[in-house]
């Protein structure tokens, strides 16, 4: 197993354990089977574990497993404060201190806040006493490191490392994200503030391995040397020394082995010309079921009536690749949980950002088309949510 060092000096796998996919049977966790998975992760020198209070279960099973096996205090574990939930200042102790009894633990080694938004959220868990309760917290012990997890854009990516001093992050990236979301823009700024990112959904949730189109398939099998879909993305990643962990949702052995092999023999600067052209092949056909030719290059950005131009495509384009539920939750996520809303609605067809697009897209036109297709009932009642209980 290959480690990179955190802020700290202290070595993380490359290789991360997703906990959010755990096998499920009648609706609750198969604790024997994510026992055998786990372990199979630690005896390979997995040491990084992710799960979040909103994962059902999953806190539970993960600190029943680790303590079964004597193996808590050789481990990292992350996971996530629900801060949307959170109202009132005594509410923060009240899901840490739940949050401890279901992993059987005394601290916490990588705390994050889950799906931070922007600058604003901050702002607000910062008056209900945030950052002081951190700083106890870390000074106590029952906290190592504080991070956040986040799902939008660069530019408000970026803000937030600026809000406070961050130990780490966590961003969603991949080979087709790599200018979309916090993006490789936001990654390579992390890394300039010394913020050890931590990856997640290195496959799309899978897509990038099970819903690739056919001539994807073909480019890599055609391809003189040969990896699975899911090896040549990890190596994508782990070619960048900016990337310091990837998470993997790993529900089988064959998974695990096969994701410890990888992790265990790439290394930094091992992809050649040849290689990103496989996947510019790879990423040209995927794209050929897409919509807008968004590149996401902001130069659209950014907007006066604040919508998310290159992240409203980027979601529609998940509706053809990935499929519309997905592509709805990316929606939300990225322009509807946060106090003030980027949709697509909020457009009035000024036209300020089609003048500079460098690939003339009626910007407008397609919007509006985005709009029709992500703006359902469901958003709609999500975001009046949203508003009323303040869960930004």
């Amino acid at each position: 197993m290959n480690y990179r060092t955190d802020k700290y000096g202290n070595k993380i796998s490359i290789l991360g354990f997703g906990c959010m996919r755990f096998t499920q049977n009648g609706g609750k966790i198969n604790i024997e089977k994510a026992e055998k998975e786990i372990m199979e992760a630690y005896n390979s020198g997995v040491n990084y574990y992710d799960t979040a209070y909103v994962y059902s279960g999953s806190e539970s099973a993960l600190g029943e497993i680790l303590e079964k096996n004597n193996i808590r205090d050789k481990v990292n574990i992350a996971t996530k404060l629900p801060h949307y939930l959170i109202k009132k200042s005594d509410s923060i102790e009240k899901y840490f201190s739940e949050q401890l009894k279901r992993l059987r633990t005394t601290y916490i080694d990588y705390y994050l806040m889950h799906m931070l938004t922007d600058v604003k959220t901050w702002e607000k868990l910062k008056n209900l006493g945030i950052v002081e309760w951190i700083e106890d917290k870390k000074k106590s012990g029952e906290i190592k490191q504080i991070g956040f997890s986040y799902h939008g854009n660069s530019e408000m990516f970026c803000q937030l490392l600026d809000a406070y001093d961050w130990d780490f992050c966590q961003i969603q990236y991949n080979y087709l994200d790599e200018n979309s979301q916090a993006g490789r823009k936001g990654l390579n700024y992390a890394n300039s503030k010394n913020i050890p990112v931590i990856i997640m959904e290195p496959l799309r949730g899978g897509k990038l391995v099970n819903g690739l189109p056919n001539e994807a398939k073909k480019a890599f099998e055609n391809y003189p040397i040969k990896r699975s879909p899911a090896e040549w993305a990890f190596r994508w990643l782990w070619n960048q020394p900016e990337v310091t962990c990837v998470l993997s949702g790993m529900n089988s052995i064959e998974m695990v082995k096969e994701n410890v092999k990888t992790a265990s023999e790439v290394q930094i600067g091992e992809f050649k010309e040849e290689e990103n052209n496989l996947l510019k092949k790879v990423i040209d056909a995927i794209n050929l079921k897409m919509k807008v030719g968004c590149t996401g290059c902001r130069y659209c950005m950014p907007c006066p009536k604040n919508v998310d131009i290159p992240g409203t495509f980027a979601a529609y384009n998940r509706i053809y690749s990935d499929g519309k539920m997905p592509a709805m939750m990316e929606y939300f996520m990225c322009t509807g949980m946060r106090k003030d809303s980027s949709s697509a609605s909020n457009c009035v067809e000024c036209g300020k950002c089609e003048g500079h697009c460098p690939q003339h897209i009626e910007i407008r036109k397609e919007l509006k088309k985005a709009r029709k297709e992500l703006e359902t009932p469901l958003y709609k009642i999500a975001r009046k949510i949203v508003q009323i209980f303040k869960i930004y």
